[in-house]
């Protein structure tokens, strides 16, 4: 081998660095290269070796899904949880890539799914954002919180109603996830998705009945699906309960902001539901479309949009 022969040669150091603190067994890592990480061990390479960033050759492995580099390194001693300078493990970025196999391979090493990054993002949090369901299983069987938040507020349900994944808001939902928890702005599941115009994930939470009433701020998720003229949704809601003459903080109910943003189909439903609602039952009292709504009063919601957290090394 080319490699041996170069280190036998005694020209280059086994462990010799670039400006980026970049090892000959970090690279090899990160190409998946098993037999030169192999060679590279043997001849004394540190398999606990760190970059700038924090990251080592095991960070790289588990970015790549080489599953048999990282069991090569993890045999060698490379620490299972060595983190960047953001926090980041191993763990982190095979969740990030959707690597079924290394995610079961670095927990069988005792990978913590209590980890956080700097914002406090876990494992899970990585997984759902990214709409890695089977990954997502995998840490919840070995004990992650469905409800760990980032520092914003965040959780992993939140977020993968932000992104559209609706298989992932299923199974964090089934697996206890509380399904009217708040970012910090006030912004629920159910808000953002239905800002997005996520139809699905709106399906699959209306089915763990989230509150359809006003937030503090005057606004509630009917408000925020006319807003961003995503009918379906209109539909969704109103069919589910929501109140349709509920007026936000500038006055406007849901009708009057369909006209406003010229929004004619829904203003045309909307219209016909609204006057169905006010028609007196035989009682006196208001009809209702759908079953009881869930009115309480929740935190204000703004709807922007989390960035995407990304890890690299």
């Amino acid at each position: 081998m080319l490699l041996r022969r170069v280190l036998d040669s005694g020209k280059v150091h086994v462990d010799c660095r670039d400006e980026d603190y970049t090892t000959p067994l970090i690279l090899a890592a990160a190409g998946g290269h098993t037999a030169c990480v192999i060679e590279l061990l043997e001849q004394g390479a540190d398999p606990n070796a760190r970059r700038v960033t924090g990251t080592t050759a095991l960070f790289f492995a588990a970015q790549g899904g080489y599953v048999d580099v990282a069991r090569i390194l993890l045999k060698a001693g490379a620490p299972v949880d060595c983190s960047s300078v953001d926090g980041g493990t191993p763990l982190f970025v095979a969740c990030q890539g959707g690597h079924e196999a290394m995610v079961s391979e670095l927990l069988s090493h005792g990978a913590s799914v209590h980890a956080c990054m700097k914002d406090r993002a876990t494992p899970l949090f990585i997984a759902a954002q990214n709409g890695h369901s089977l990954v997502l299983k995998l840490l919840l069987a070995a004990g992650a919180n469905p409800d760990a938040p980032r520092n914003d507020g965040a959780t992993p349900l939140w977020i993968a109603a932000q992104m559209g994944h609706d298989h992932v808001v299923k199974i964090l939902l089934h697996n206890g996830a509380v399904v009217d928890a708040v970012r910090c702005d006030g912004a629920t599941a159910l808000f953002k998705a239905a800002h997005k115009g996520h139809s699905a994930v709106v399906q699959e939470l209306l089915k763990f009945r989230p509150n359809l009433g006003r937030l503090a701020n005057g606004e509630t998720a009917l408000h925020a699906a006319v807003m961003f003229g995503h009918l379906p949704i209109v539909k969704q809601l109103v069919a589910a309960g929501a109140d349709c003459t509920i007026a936000n903080q500038d006055g406007y109910t849901p009708l009057q902001l369909a006209r406003q943003q010229k929004f004619a189909a829904i203003h045309q439903y909307l219209k016909e539901r609204e006057q169905l609602q006010k028609q007196p039952t035989a009682g006196g009292t208001p009809k209702r479309m759908g079953p009881a709504s869930n009115q309480s009063k929740a935190p204000a919601a703004k709807g922007a949009a989390a960035p995407s957290v990304a890890i690299t090394g």
